[in-house]
């Protein structure tokens, strides 16, 4: 059941990121949370993330500016190296404090703290017109690799940062595409190095059956979502996607995930 769960999210995931302005690792890691340990979870969403870019990267790669790969990718492959390591020191840490909530005992973990303050700050950071649209000076993109690298690594949130810095980097829109997706294979297998570390002590937990239905789901929900959506936004369900994440974001905050 987990694995068709999964597999689900990952489709759909994939497919609204083409119009929903969050990225696959923000929709399918809390739906991998509700069954998995959230660090667990997070490595786990990045294993796919990394496949559906590689999936990206093969059909625009050649695109992609070398010169922007080299400012903003360097530095953010060192972050997300960094941001990873503080997940798993967060992962290790005992839990903050016990509470009872709906008469069952439930334990607020410092990994689960982080994340969930994290997602509650990209949804509202994804639904201010402001900051949506706010673009940065291509001069700071060292300074983007760095902040997107490391919320990379931290919680796999990278794609708001990169998009504020990439959107006046003189990027042309197949250009902008391949770039975002090359950049995001290369903060993914940074991260990966240290995932993969963690996940060797947790290798039993590790369901690999799930790892590729839910990769092949996001092939086809990335195909789908291109030929039957057209690229077209739709406000309500950005709202409804908003609405879902900041319940399992306030979720972990409580305990409750």
């Amino acid at each position: 059941m987990d694995i068709l769960v999964i597999a689900i999210a990952a489709l759909i995931a994939s497919g609204l990121t083409l119009f929903s302005g969050f990225g696959l690792g923000t929709l399918l890691m809390p739906v991998v949370a509700l069954f998995l340990p959230v660090e667990l979870a997070i490595s786990i969403t990045a294993m796919v993330h990394l496949a559906n870019n590689f999936f990206k990267v093969g059909l625009l790669g050649r695109q992609a500016n070398r010169s922007v790969l080299l400012a903003f990718g360097v530095p953010a492959v060192a972050a997300a190296f960094i941001g990873a390591l503080l997940l798993g020191w967060l992962a290790d840490l005992p839990s903050l404090f016990d509470h009872q909530l709906f008469g069952d005992p439930v334990a607020v973990s410092p990994v689960k703290l982080t994340v969930g303050l994290l997602i509650l700050g990209f949804v509202l950071l994804e639904l201010s017109p402001r900051l949506a649209s706010l673009a940065i000076d291509r001069k700071y993109l060292p300074v983007g690799g760095l902040v997107s690298g490391f919320f990379g690594g931290l919680s796999g949130h990278q794609g708001a940062f990169r998009s504020m810095f990439l959107i006046k980097a003189g990027l042309d829109k197949q250009q902008f595409v391949a770039t975002g997706a090359t950049l995001a294979v290369m903060v993914d297998m940074s991260r990966m190095l240290i995932y993969g570390w963690e996940m060797s002590t947790h290798s039993q937990q590790v369901d690999w059956p799930l790892v590729i239905a839910a990769s092949l789901s996001a092939f086809a929900g990335a195909y789908l979502g291109a030929r039957l959506l057209n690229k077209v936004t739709f406000k309500t369900v950005r709202l409804t996607v908003s609405a879902l994440l900041l319940t399992v974001a306030l979720g972990l905050i409580s305990g409750l995930i």
